[in-house]
């Protein structure tokens, strides 16, 4: 056991749980310094292919639906003037790279797994911890677009439900420039929506549940320094807002699922068989 009753308590009664000083500047620096590698030697020209939240919706071609087992780049909503030109370098566009560094590169491969992480994985209540994603997240200056309200297991549903996000602070988040925010104890209640494949499988759709409004005047923000991690549960509703700032805000998540739970076949994320789900 890594983490203290005391901690496992409030991770239970909050749904979320900040530990600071998990991993170092130089692990940190490291995923940083890779993720600037990746990005140069991505060819923009591959996939004009844009990442958002806004309205619950995300583009949904090939590219996307495909990167379940690949590393690929996506660009921020603003990153593009209304000729569909980069307004800035390729470097200071990208909103993500996803969704199997953690498995094809070894340099996020090696971050990812670590006993300590496989420690704190069982003291949330896994018993068969797998990685299902990874992604690199940038939060560029003054283009980070917002991320609004959700539940990570409705992009990431097992029965039971089971998923949860450890997002690494790889540099210091903050109000200004767009730190997470959370609703505490709002994981007790039930999955508001569902994000899930078209029958065809080439593009997806979004089934609302529930369509009563968040709790937001119960929101805290969840500032944190470089080093810290914040593990979510996945039904905690949490948000951030966009970087208007003239600071990054790098971040580094995985979102592990319970490898005894049953993974639909209509989650929008799939493997192929031949690269099945690893723990720590």
């Amino acid at each position: 056991m890594l983490l203290t009753q005391r901690q496992i308590k409030s991770f239970e009664q909050n749904g979320y749980l900040v530990l600071e000083n998990f991993v170092s500047q130089e692990d940190c620096d490291k995923l940083r310094g890779r993720a600037s590698k990746i990005v140069e030697d991505f060819d923009s020209s591959e996939s004009v292919n844009i990442f958002t939240t806004n309205e619950q919706t995300r583009y949904s071609d090939h590219f996307f639906l495909e990167s379940g087992n690949k590393i690929r780049c996506f660009f921020e909503e603003e990153a593009f003037d209304e000729n569909g030109y980069l307004k800035q370098p390729k470097e200071f566009s990208i909103n993500k790279i996803g969704h199997a560094m953690h498995d094809l590169d070894p340099v996020f491969d090696s971050f990812s797994r670590t006993e300590e992480l496989g420690a704190v994985a069982k003291d949330v209540g896994f018993e068969d911890p797998r990685i299902l994603q990874s992604m690199y997240i940038f939060k560029q200056p003054k283009i980070g677009g917002e991320v609004g309200f959700h539940q990570d297991a409705t992009f990431l549903y097992t029965e039971p439900i089971s998923v949860k996000g450890f997002w690494f602070a790889l540099e210091d988040a903050s109000l200004e420039n767009g730190c997470m925010w959370a609703i505490p104890g709002g994981h007790r209640n039930d999955l508001k929506s569902r994000f899930f494949r078209n029958e065809k499988g080439d593009g997806t759709e979004m089934e609302i549940i529930d369509d009563s409004p968040w709790e937001t005047s119960k929101l805290v923000p969840l500032e944190v320094r470089a080093g810290s991690m914040i593990v979510l549960h996945g039904l905690l509703p949490h948000m951030s807002h966009a970087n208007r700032s003239e600071r990054t805000r790098h971040a580094y998540t995985m979102h592990i699922i319970e490898g005894l739970a049953d993974y639909p076949e209509w989650n929008w994320l799939q493997r192929p068989t031949e690269m099945p789900l690893r723990g720590f």
